[in-house]
This record gives structure tokens, sequence and C-alpha cells, in this order.
């Protein structure tokens, strides 16, 4: 009896191929052609499998996975994209996936690294992917505290400067201005516990549910790709199109900076498309990091937001403007919230709500159905099999699988570790947040800490069957809940945005994990070595995003005003909904709740319609929560994105290969670029250091009675 030598294929194929021996010539014909088709098989398996690329090069312990200069790169890009996180924080809060640019940075830096010591001699241990891996972990667990910090958001919103544009809740109690302390302090309490909240379900997450984490996944790829020889070229003339378009981008930034010496100065005010659309926010701002963001960004979203715009500022806003006089008093100033700023700004966190209820709602629905499926209906032999500590080699699972799962489950994390790291994060922050935030009382703090691990599971879990991660949505939760339980009286509004932060960075970071995990496992990166890496990624994040955020707080003397450089429109909105949470509706102008029923509605509509046409007419159905939010900025950043989706929607059209290898990182340069122009200009504007020029477009009359007035 013939043995099939295949591996990874059951004994029962070789059995049917010896009995068809015994039936005679035709049969043997059949045995052949079968054995051809077989061997066909796995070459093509070969061919496909990852691991097998790598068979040869043996795996580091997790330990050695941990270099020193991994983290020293890791803290210069994670500078890097955290000045860019917090530019798009204060400006639109639309932030894309920095993965692969930290993926491809890390990549060149240690690899220029390496080659330097090895033609000196002193290179000690290569580079390996699973540093890559750690890298990228670092860096994005770095910058991700920049999102939720809340520095664009919850946290900015506790400040004077954004509550004072509102007439309710404006009293001290409601009020807590930046300082470097207490935010530092405030980070490091809260941003640990979500880690911990998830670490004991990564084998459930990952080898039983099998989840697909689409993120970490891509990155697991890209990460895969760079350490193969025909990836490595790839990514050399990748990291050259980034460093062009990076200094296009950074070069175009400081010669815009010579005209921008007062308000609404320079190219970002340039009345593109006439002065009466400028007044509608309806202009070309020439910013090279929008157009880098719409390249990154799907074609849907940047048609929604321009769709927002066009639906608001160009129809809604000129018909309830009409009604100055009639629906609200018409000598209000523009920034104040019971005049037309009331209505751009509640109409769009109707919208948001409805979209992220919705979706809420949706996720966890497919979340319950999927635990429920899981449960019930998998195979337990095959559950057995990936479980096993060793992979069998008759096993049907895939080569690479068994690699994978054999490390994935070598290097275990102890889950008494995680429960005992929870519970004393929980105490600690529950005695100490109290003394940041006396509305906060510790009983609060509790209740979020015995619900967080739920909802960070379901966060998880959601995030990786959609890639969709809901952190502002639960955060929202907090907002209304702690903020309802506060009361008006006892600053209900700062303790409802403070509760929102332990919220938010719970949820948030455990998603971000569970990725990181997913990408450790497809890379063959120890957990021990991405948990750890997570941990001092947030560490570094805990102190540099607070730094940054201090140096724009301090540099630009109108951050969070609107209509200035750095508006942060997020921190206004969540404001404004811990207002709406503790007072009710009666922060709202006249036939403004009307209004914001019809958009939640809306918004919901919207969406079950887009679940229910299916994906190929959904493309073409905008999205609410994009639609929402040039309700309050404008159009002017949609405008850009939007030619940055037309390059690359052309660019695909005449070379859709080098479109797909060369877009992330073309738009990865742009983004950067202008993005770390910020710190000089940040350290100039502290220095006292101002533009020369001031470049401002005017209408030819008002020009004549500028000329008239200076003549005289």
């Amino acid at each position: 009896m013939e043995r099939s030598t295949s591996t990874g294929k059951p004994n029962h194929a070789a059995a049917e191929n010896s009995i068809t021996v015994l039936d005679g010539g035709g049969d043997k014909r059949k045995q052949t052609k079968k054995k051809n088709q077989d061997k066909e098989e796995e070459e093509e398996e070969a061919e496909l499998s990852v691991e097998r690329i790598f068979e040869s090069k043996e795996v580091p312990p997790w330990r050695s996975q941990l270099t020193v200069r991994a983290f020293v790169v890791s803290f210069v890009l994670g500078v890097l994209f955290t000045f860019i996180v917090m530019k798009l924080n204060l400006t639109t809060g639309i932030i894309p996936s920095l993965n692969v640019s930290a993926g491809l940075l890390g990549f060149f830096f240690v690899k220029t690294w390496t080659k330097l010591l090895e033609k000196s001699g002193l290179l000690n241990q290569p580079f390996t992917r699973q540093e890559n891996t750690v890298i990228q972990t670092c860096v994005v667990a770095s910058s991700g505290i920049a999102f939720s910090g809340g520095f664009g958001s919850y946290l900015f919103g506790m400040a004077e400067v954004v509550a004072k544009q509102s007439t309710e809740a404006n009293d001290p109690q409601n009020i807590k201005n930046p300082a470097l302390g207490w935010m530092i302090g405030f980070l490091f309490i809260v941003s640990f516990l979500g880690l911990f909240s998830v670490v004991p379900l990564r084998k459930i997450m990952i080898i039983d549910f099998k989840l697909i984490y689409p993120s970490g996944t891509a990155t697991a790829h890209l990460i895969n790709s760079f350490h193969t020889p025909q990836g490595a070229k790839l990514a050399k003339k990748q990291v050259r199109a980034l460093g062009k378009f990076f200094s296009f981008s950074f070069l175009w930034a400081f010669f815009q900076w010579f005209f921008t010496a007062g308000d609404s100065c320079g190219f970002a005010s340039f009345p593109t498309f006439g002065l009466k659309a400028y007044e509608n926010r309806f202009y070309f701002d020439f910013s090279p990091t929008y157009v880098g963001v719409g390249m990154i960004c799907p074609h849907l979203i940047n048609i929604s937001l321009l769709v927002g715009g066009i639906l608001s500022w160009g129809i809604m806003w000129p018909l309830i403007q009409n009604k100055k006089g009639h629906w609200y008093p018409a000598d209000l100033s523009p920034s104040n919230l019971h005049g037309l700023q009331g209505y751009s700004l509640f109409i769009g966190i109707a919208m948001i709500l409805g979209d992220g209820l919705y979706n809420f709602v949706k996720v966890l629905g497919r979340t319950l159905f999927g635990l429920y499926h899981q449960l019930t209906k998998r195979d337990p032999e095959s559950v057995r099999q990936v479980g096993a500590r060793s992979p069998t080699p008759n096993s049907s699972i895939p080569y690479d699988d068994q690699r994978r799962t054999q490390l994935f489950l070598k290097d275990e994390i102890p889950a008494c570790f995680a429960v005992v790291g929870y519970v004393g994060m929980a105490i600690i922050s529950s005695a100490t947040l109290p003394h940041i935030f006396p509305p906060l009382k510790w009983y609060y703090i509790v209740v979020i800490y015995l619900c967080a691990p739920t909802l960070a599971f379901c966060n998880a879990y959601g995030c990786g069957l959609t890639d969709w991660s809901l952190a502002s949505t639960y955060g929202t939760l907090a907002i209304f809940t702690i903020g309802a339980w506060a009361g008006s009286s006892h600053g209900g509004v700062l303790a409802g945005l403070a509760a929102c932060g332990v919220m938010m960075n719970i949820v948030s970071t455990a998603s971000d994990l569970m990725q990181d995990f997913k990408t450790g496992y497809m890379t063959m990166a120890s957990p021990r070595s991405m948990f750890v890496s997570q941990v001092i990624g947030t560490a570094m994040g805990c102190v540099i995003s607070p730094c940054v955020f201090w140096l724009f707080f301090k540099a630009f003397h109108n951050l969070g005003v609107p209509g200035s450089a750095y508006p942060g429109p997020y921190a206004t909105v969540f404001r404004n909904m811990s207002i709406l949470g503790v007072e009710g509706f009666s922060a709202l102008p006249k036939h403004c709740l009307t209004l914001c029923y019809v958009f939640f509605i809306g918004a919901v509509v919207i969406n079950a319609i887009r679940d229910a046409v299916g994906k190929d007419i959904a493309k073409y159905i905008p999205i609410p929560m994009a639609m929402a939010i040039p309700f309050y900025l404008g159009s002017y950043f949609a405008i850009d994105m939007c030619l940055g989706s037309l390059i690359l929607f052309i660019w695909t059209k005449i070379d859709k290969a080098k479109a797909d290898a060369f877009g992330p990182a073309v738009a990865s340069g742009l983004i950067c670029g202008e993005g770390i122009w910020t710190l000089p200009s940040s350290i100039l504007a502290l220095a006292g250091v101002q533009p020369p020029i001031c470049m401002k477009f005017l209408a030819r009359k008002t020009n004549a009675k500028v000329d008239v007035f200076l003549g005289s």
C-alpha cells in the first residue's frame, strides 16, 4: 500500500488511492490523474504558504523581539504620528489608518540602521518581521492616545475656551482647563485598563472564533511582504515615493506660512469658487494633508462629506438664515448656540447619534449572533486540533495556521495576571480620579469598571467582524448616563465628559490590542512581545500626546475658536452632548428639536437602506456619519479630500498596479510632511516669530473702500 507524503493531508486520501489500484487499468489512469492533481494542490499550497518562505529562519524568543533600537525608532515615529493625529483631531476629526505608514517607516529606519552596522561589522542581531511588528504596534499604540485621550473631543471640551461658546453650563464646576500634570496623570490612570480587560480572551478571539480583524490582517501581510527579497525592493521604492511627497508637503506648508500673518490670511483662505461660496465654506484650501487623507479614505467617505456640505451649507443654512429674527434673535453673534451655530451643531449631533446608535445595535446584534453561532455550531474536533499545544502532522489545518497557532499558544499570558492588573488599576483610578475631577464620584467609576470589560469585549469582537471600532459611541453612552446621574447642579457636564474619557480609553485600547494580537499571530510575533510593546507604546503616548497638545495650546492663541486654523470641532460637539444629557432639550433654539428628530431618523433609515440593498448598490448611498461632519465645519476639507480621491481614481484607471503599490506611500508623504511642519511652526509661534505677510482676498467694492480709506 502506498503512503501519502503530503504535509497536512489526511491519511484517508492515500487509502482511497491504494484501493483504486486493485480495480484494473482504467482505474489506474484515474489514480494517476488524482495523484497528479494532489501533487498540483500541494505545490499550489506551498506557493501560497507564507510560513514556508520563512521556514528556514528561526523565530527569535519573545524577549529578543523587544530590542532597544525598535523602541528608539518607535519613539521617533510616535512623536511624528502624534503631531499628525493631533492636527487632524483639532481640524476635522477625520483620522485615517496610519498602520501602513508606521510599518513602512519602521522597516526603512531599522533596515538602514542594520545595514550601517553590518558594513561596520557591529551587527549582533538581524532585523526580523517580528521586530517590525513590535515597532508598528508600539507606534500605533503611542499615536492612538492622541485620539482616545480626547485632545480633540472630551478632554478639550472641558476647557474654558470651549465652554464660553455656550451660555449653558459654563460655570467653574463644569470647567477644567488643560494642564500638563493632570492630563499625563489622567492618561496613565485610565489608558491601561483596556489592555488587561481582553488579554484572557485572545485565544478565543484569534484561534477559536478566527475573527478577521481586517486592519490587523492587512498590516501583517504588509510586514510579511517587506521581509521577502521582492517585498524589500518594493518597500525601498515606496519609501522613496513617501520621501519625495513628504518633502513637497513640508516645503509647501513652509511656503504658505509666510502669508498667514493674520486671521483668514494665506492660501488656506483662497476663494476658489468665488467669495459667496467662500462665505459658505466652499473652497479649496491647498492642504496636502487633506488631499492625502482623501487618497487613503474610501471614495464613498469623501463623496459623503461633500454631499453633507452641499446639503447643509449649500441649502439648509441659507434657508434657516432667512428666518433670522423669527426662529432666533437677529442680533446674536455667529458663534452663539441659540442662533445658526446651534442648528448646525445640534443637527450634526443628531445625525452622529442616529448613525452611532444604528451601528451599535447592528454590531452588537452581529456580535451576539456570532457568539451564539461560534458556541453552538463549531466543530469540536477542529477546535481541539487548533487548540492543541503542537500541530498534528496529519491535521487538515493549513501549514501556516499550524505554525502560527503553536507559537501563539506557547507564550502564554496568565489570566490571573490580567485579572490582578485590571482590578489593581481599577482600585487606583477609583481612588485618584475624583481628585482630578471632583464631580466624578468614586461610585460612578466603579460602575463604569464593572460594565467596561463586557463593552470592551463587544467592541473588540465587533471590530474583528467589521473593522469598525465604536469607541466614541460607547463614550457617548457614558456621557449621557453619568452626566444625567450627576445632575446639572453637581457638575454633571464635567462628570459626563470625564466618564466618556474613562470608557473610551478602555474600549479603544481593547480593540487595538486585539488587532495587534492578530498582526502578531500572522507574523509569528509572540503575544508577550505584542502585549509589552503595546504597554510601552501606551506609556509613551501618555507623555507624548499631552506634551504635543500643550505645545498646540500654548502656541496657537485661538485654539478651539470656530473659524480659526484649529477650531477643535469635536470638542464643541462632545461638550454639547454632555449639556444635552444633563439639561435636556432646553439648550436648543426654536424648531431645532424637530429638525434633530428628522435627521436622527434619517440617519437610521439611510443606514437601514444601505444594509438592505446589498454592497453593489450601497456603495452609491452616502454614509450619515460622514455627512454630519461638514454640518458644523463646512466643506473646504471635503473638497480637498475629493481631489485626493479623484487623483487616486484616475491613477488607478491609468496604472492600477502602481496605484495600489504607491498610493498609500504618496498619501502618507503628503500627510506627514504638512503634519510635521506644525512642530517648527509651533516653536516659531512660542518664540514670538510671526509671518511677515497677510494675503487676503476682497470683493472689488470692498477693495475700493479700503483704497479710499488708506488714501485718506
